[in-house]
């Protein structure tokens, strides 16, 4: 099947009886085991994405620190596989970060990112030794360098750039990051960039290090990097009051969501970053810093599938065919958010050949817009089969709610046959111990 073939994890594999198997895991076993809905993860998937993305970026530019971008999915697991193969984290909030402390990521390899940090945040930064706070407003500026000089240090960071790169049509403009109208980053167009590089000369205690940008996401084009690259070099090379030891053109690197999807290969993102890091060094006679490239939903993303048992259907003749399945937008808002596409496979008829028919697959929560999957060919289905959602491991689980009082689902890691929780799911009594 094409879709298996593209969309699922590596580990994936049909058996002569007609069974899923992921990381040597029969998945209808594993739903009688752990109840639906639930997330699996395959962590050999996981590690071989990362060991693909050190690998490539290094052969071309030596000096390439990869980044996991943990919002995609920030767990304990997760985070320990991530240390294991060398990999930094990128963290957006306290909660993250305190998670990469725990979980044992060195400082020197926390990126701390998000437009407004506060005190509390950038406090608990500096009680951690973080040496990457990536600046992103004059707000922050001004917070972080008294916050540093009442503790009596000079903080190491990195300043957030806006480029202004336009993207195409594919890039949803929720996810677009790196034009001027966003609240991201100081603008390079509008003259805010340069000023706050001027202004941290003056500041006694912040230490410019590194420069960063994030054009958006998924990109499916190499394009706006090299573009990217090359405009912020050009732009910083008119600077001789800092030195360069950092240069991060962010992540957004684009999965296939759909078997129609064709994202470049990790290798070519690789070729046009670092053959245009190393053009522009040259052209533009600037040191040679360390490339930080940020994958986030390139790792975790196609390693995780989600999985539905199919409840009530609902048949309204030339009109459409509503498959409502135990989970929806609670745990998986982005087709809600911004029309996200999935695929989708009824995990416990495999073998059925029999004409398809078109449905809608919707969740159980009490709105309209509570779809999952759109107008999809899938083979006849019947309440209570199971349905699995490939490319489900990023921005699923880590953007859940507890919309209507449901209870977030479970996350398992496979690996080599053998199931682990590494998240539980929610008791009912989970949803009402903040209440007082």
């Amino acid at each position: 099947m094409d879709v298996i073939k593209n969309t699922f994890p590596i580990t994936t594999n049909i058996t002569s009886a007609g069974k899923l198997e992921i990381g040597g895991c029969d998945i209808e076993s594993l739903a009688q085991k752990h109840q639906t809905p639930f997330y699996i993860y395959d962590t050999h998937h996981i590690e071989q994405v990362c060991d693909e993305y050190v690998n490539e970026f290094n052969n071309i530019y030596d000096n390439t620190q990869v980044v996991y971008g943990s919002k995609a999915f920030a767990n304990k697991s997760i985070f320990k596989i991530i240390s294991e193969k060398g990999l930094g984290v990128d963290v957006v909030s306290g909660g993250e970060l305190t998670l990469a402390v725990l979980s044992g990521i060195p400082p020197d390899k926390i990126y701390f990112h998000g437009n407004n940090k506060t005190p509390t945040e950038l406090e608990l930064a500096q009680e951690a030794k973080l040496t990457k706070i990536v600046v992103d407003g004059f707000y922050e500026l001004e917070l972080l360098n008294s916050l540093s000089k009442k503790n009596g240090i000079v903080q190491d960071i990195m300043i957030r750039l806006s480029p202004a790169i336009e993207l195409d049509e594919r890039t949803h403009e929720y996810t677009t990051t790196g034009i001027l109208d966003s609240k991201f980053g100081f603008a390079i167009d509008n003259g805010d960039a340069e000023k706050a590089i001027n202004l941290i000369s003056e500041y006694g205690n912040l230490n410019l290090i590194g420069i960063h940008f994030h054009l958006g996401s998924p990109l499916f084009s190499t394009k706006p990097y090299e573009l990217g690259i090359r405009k912020v070099a050009q732009f910083i090379s008119d600077f001789n009051n800092f030195d360069l030891q950092e240069f991060s053109p962010g992540g957004g690197f684009a999965v296939p969501y759909t078997r129609e999807d064709s994202p470049p290969k990790v290798k070519d993102y690789a070729s046009v970053i670092c053959n245009t890091m190393n053009d522009v060094i040259s052209e533009f006679n600037l040191p040679k810093p360390k490339l930080v490239i940020e994958p986030g939903r390139a790792i975790t993303g196609p390693a995780g599938v989600a999985i539905y048992t199919v409840g009530a259907i609902k048949n309204i003749e030339n009109v459409r065919k509503f498959i409502s399945v135990d989970g929806g937008m609670g745990d998986n808002i982005r087709p809600a958010l911004y029309g996200a596409k999935y695929e989708a496979i009824v995990v416990n008829r495999l073998w059925d050949e029999r004409p398809k028919e078109k449905v809608t697959i919707v969740g159980k929560y009490c709105e309209s817009g509570d779809i999952l999957i759109k107008d999809i060919e899938l083979p006849e289905i019947k309440s209570g089969d199971l349905i699995a959602i490939p490319v489900s491991g990023a921005y699923s689980t880590s953007m859940a709610s507890n919309y209507n009082m449901n209870p977030r689902p479970e996350i398992v890691s496979l690996k080599d046959g053998m199931d682990q929780i590494i998240r539980k799911r929610e008791t009912f009594a989970d949803l009402f111990k903040m209440d007082v």
